[in-house]
């Protein structure tokens, strides 16, 4: 009998994946479409390397008692459960950048074929019909590229549609104008992109906040000549007001290659000849599947080993000191905390370790940080490995600091930046008690300790008395229960900070209407929730 850690591949993976594996594993094969089949062939498996058809949910991981590592070849994970993932202790790894090239360039594709109409023209000639007249196109030398979201996909897609003369303006709140102008970019807000460009392309995460952002508004500001088009994520472009803009010729045309609901076969636009729809190819091809493969094989490999997986989405595996293991997911939670208290690009993030860890190697700690601080203004999945990759494109300085020196606490952890217009922003946290809470302690020079739950929201604003009922009374005419709640006092600025914990995310115009009614100078909502 094999003593050989067993590696099950559920779909089929390139040769270049399996080679990558080596030859200290058990290599096994099952049909990750037929249920009973893989709940039966996972029991005794150690990792599992999946694309997108196998669905890997808590009845998988209940069945696979000794899987350490799900293994998903390509960059979403809507098919496996992270968060049943992480109750049972499984690591979950993706190949957050083996897509980047294909998506940008199906892109570019797409803006090319939108401009010279050759997809109602290769259908028409192949009709028998000859319709020269008919499909004549623009040229997009000295034409208007709208950019919105200049990560690294929508980077890639400004640098190679500049080589066609266009000039290129974007808007991403999370990157300074340095970065911008290395990629040829100038920064605008979005009201400007959507009034000056001839063509609009997406490259934003999917949020709450993103669902549906180009929508009836967006469109009526558009030229009637503008084309839109969207390779990024499913939902970001309102699909009902796009063919209402559509029908009425508020723009000319609309590229199209994700969905709010897949697979997607017969929506009404689908008919037009200006449009220009594609079955979520952004990453399909040869060299894009097989470098995911590759890549996750790698990982596999490391976590099998107990290495430090860098593309962990959930878990960082490995060579980390067991006291600073737990700080891991308090500090990526810190990040996330301080990126939603700025609407402003950072210049420099420092993470600092104080305490009896301090003495450790705390590197994993800056990772998490890092992490943190791009999961929620990036369009791909953040990890390890490429959150300093990510702020590096974005011209942010990073850097780690030590200190044994820490007051009322065992250990503290704080991450803080600096953004384009010179506000310095830090949040602050620790673990407490035998159970280990997470609790922030400090933001901005305020003292507190709260517990870390997965809805918060805080605000600072002029210290008056009747402002804490205030906050009680439109959350309570909201329906919106408070949890917990600290107040934190500057005196000599005579200023406070309410940090209130909260039960579900606040309601539209919740956020809006506290802020004016206490004046605040600052106001975030911050939800953790996976």
């Amino acid at each position: 009998m094999s003593t050989r850690p067993v590696v099950l591949l559920a779909e089929e993976l390139s040769p270049a994946t399996v080679e990558a594996l080596g030859p200290d594993f058990e290599i096994r094969s099952t049909d990750g479409a037929d249920r009973s089949r893989l709940l039966r062939d996972i029991a005794d498996a150690d990792a599992v390397m999946v694309r997108s058809a196998t669905q890997v949910d808590a009845e998988v991981f209940a069945a696979a008692k000794k899987l350490k590592v799900v293994a998903r070849a390509g960059v979403g994970l809507d098919n496996v459960d992270v968060k049943a993932a992480t109750e049972a202790g499984v690591m979950v790894v993706n190949a957050p950048t083996s897509n980047i090239i294909s998506a940008a360039e199906l892109t570019c594709a797409h803006i090319l074929g939108l401009a010279r109409n050759i997809s109602p023209a290769h259908q028409a000639l192949k009709a028998g019909e000859w319709k020269r007249s008919k499909y004549t196109g623009v040229e997009l030398s000295e034409k208007t590229l709208g950019v919105i979201g200049l990560g690294r996909i929508g980077g890639l897609v400004a640098e190679r549609m500049a080589a066609f003369g266009m000039e290129i303006i974007a808007y991403d709140p999370y990157v300074t104008s340095a970065r911008a102008h290395q990629l040829g970019a100038q920064l605008v807000e979005l009201d400007e992109l959507y009034e000056k460009a001839d063509v609009v392309t997406v490259h934003m995460p999917k949020t709450p906040e993103t669902v549906g952002m180009i929508g009836a508004e967006q469109f009526a500001r558009m030229k009637p000549s503008a084309f839109v088009v969207n390779v990024a994520r499913g939902g970001l472009i309102d699909e009902d007001a796009l063919e209402t803009a559509l029908e009425a010729g508020q723009i000319a045309g609309a590229a199209i290659d994700v969905f709010s609901n897949e697979p997607a076969t017969d929506l009404p636009f689908f008919s037009r000849d200006n449009v220009v729809v594609t079955p979520h190819l952004g990453a399909s091809t040869h060299e894009a599947q097989e470098k995911a493969g590759v890549s996750v094989a790698r990982s596999v490999q490391l976590a099998l080993a107990g290495e430090l997986v860098p593309d962990a989405v959930n878990v960082a595996g490995g060579a980390i000191d067991e006291l600073v293991r737990p700080g891991i997911p308090l500090i990526e939670k810190l990040g996330r905390v301080l990126t939603a208290l700025s609407e402003e690009a950072f210049t420099d993030i420092e993470t600092e370790a104080a305490g009896e860890i301090a003495e450790l190697n705390v590197s994993a700690l800056q990772l998490a940080a890092l992490k943190g601080v791009f999961t929620d203004v990036v369009n791909d999945p953040v990890s390890y490995v490429n959150a300093p990759v990510l702020a590096e494109q974005r011209g942010i300085s990073t850097r780690l600091t030590t200190t044994s020196d820490v007051e009322d606490y065992r250990n503290a952890l704080t991450v803080r930046a600096a953004t384009s217009t010179g506000t310095n922003l830090e949040v602050r946290g620790t673990l407490t008690g035998p159970k280990q809470i997470e609790k922030i302690v400090g933001i901005n020079g305020y003292d507190l300790e709260i517990a870390l739950t997965e809805h918060l929201v805080v605000f600072e604003y002029a210290d008056r008395p009747g402002v804490v009922g205030a906050l009680g009374r439109i959350l309570g005419e909201k329906g919106v229960n408070i949890a917990g709640m600290q107040v934190s006092q500057n005196t000599k600025e005579g200023r406070a900070l309410a940090v209130l914990a909260i039960d579900a995310a606040l309601p539209a115009g919740v956020l809006d209407a506290i802020t004016a009614e206490v004046g605040a100078s600052l106001s975030a909502e911050v939800n953790l929730e996976d």
